[in-house]
């Protein structure tokens, strides 16, 4: 069973930055690959990013250009560097993780991008 944590979430003026941590915990024995998703009222979970364990990244085209994947294999975390935010950015962020065959989710952290 492993266990995410996602922290770093808040309210931020549009332009802005904020940088999502997810850290893993439980029994791990090698998570193959994390990522971001998020949702918005009203609308379906989308993909932001994922980062396989060697490093390899992939990116919501929204995103590119704004947000940077990154990950501590040796701390099994993830992390999200959210720049040039936009009011359209806002919503739950989760992080997921493969291990094993199975998916793994925090509960989530709630951004918002607002004047």
């Amino acid at each position: 069973q492993v266990r995410l944590v996602e922290s770093g979430g808040g309210l931020v003026q549009p332009g802005g930055s904020l940088r999502l941590s997810c850290a893993a915990s439980g029994i791990i024995f090698s998570i193959d690959v994390m990522g971001w998703y998020r949702q918005a009222p009203g609308n379906q979970r989308e993909l932001v990013a994922t980062i396989t364990s060697g490093g390899r990244t992939g990116y919501a085209d929204s995103v590119k250009g704004r947000f940077t994947i990154s990950r501590d294999n040796a701390k099994n975390t993830v992390f999200l560097q959210m720049n040039s935010l936009k009011p359209e950015d806002t919503a739950v962020y989760s992080c997921n993780a493969l291990q094993g065959g199975t998916w793994y989710w925090g509960q989530g952290t709630q951004v918002t991008v607002s004047s």
